[in-house]
Parts: C-alpha cells; sequence; structure tokens
C-alpha cells in the first residue's frame, strides 16, 4: 500500500496523520510532501514518512503513484490552506485514480457542516476508514 499525506502551512496536522498512518498501517510506504519547507520539516520530524519532498510537483508526481491520499480537505480545493494549494496541486489530487481520505477543517472562510467533533475523534475516524480499506473491507 502506498499512502501519501499531503499538508501545509506548519506541517501539524500532516505529522500527527504520519503518526496515526504507521501505526495503523505498518507495512504501508509511506510518503509525505509539504506545500512548504516549515511544513516537510515538521512532518520529516515525525520519523514515519519513507520519502519525503516539498512543493506543488512533488505533490503532482506523488499523486499518480498513490494508493490512498490523505491530507486536509483543503488539499483538493484550488487556493486553500492559504493560497500554498495551486489549482495544478488541487486538480493533481481530486484527479488521481487513488483513494482520498480528506480531514474536514473549517478554516479560511469554509465551514463543513456537520463537523462537530474534535480533530481527534475525525484523526480516529480517518485512521479507522484507512484501516477499512486496507483489509478490503470497503466500497471505493
Amino acid at each position: 500500500m502506498r499512502i501519501l499525506v499531503i499538508d501545509g502551512q506548519g506541517g501539524r496536522l500532516g505529522r500527527k496523520l504520519l503518526e496515526s498512518a504507521l501505526k495503523t498501517c505498518p507495512e504501508a510506504e509511506i510518503t509525505a510532501v509539504g506545500t512548504n519547507s516549515t511544513a516537510t520539516g515538521n512532518m520529516m520530524n515525525s520519523n514515519c514518512a519513507d520519502h519525503l519532498a516539498t512543493g506543488e510537483n512533488a505533490v503532482i508526481v506523488a499523486c499518480r503513484s498513490a494508493q490512498v491520499i490523505i491530507g486536509p480537505f483543503g488539499i483538493a480545493t484550488a487556493d486553500a490552506l492559504m493560497g500554498e494549494i495551486s489549482p495544478a496541486m488541487a486538480n493533481a489530487v481530486a484527479s488521481s485514480a487513488a483513494y482520498r481520505i480528506l480531514i474536514p477543517m473549517n478554516l479560511c472562510n469554509t465551514y463543513v457542516a456537520g463537523v462537530a467533533a474534535g480533530s481527534a475523534a475525525i484523526l480516529e475516524d480517518a485512521m479507522q476508514h484507512l484501516r477499512q480499506i486496507t483489509d478490503g473491507r470497503t466500497d471505493r
């Protein structure tokens, strides 16, 4: 299983996702891509990724071979994350053949209805879903 974690800004969510994904799927090949060097550096400090990269082209290239893409909802939305997600990056995520697990965030003038649970509950739900798809127990 090839898992791609994408995050921007400070990379805090990406780091938590990497740590959780490694615990959930220790056999997976995990790639982390930050939209900026700070995000990549924070994810690198988790010591959970097999591969690390930064920037627009890295997102585009990594989306081609990923089987699962995990990150904040904004990675599939042009100009999200305070403008860090370019239209090309959003298109690469949205058009990838990979299965996407997107974490809802109520940030940057966007309200995601139904997101009443805290981030810990949302992360646990995302990892439970990752377990299900890696075990082949859900429809794609």
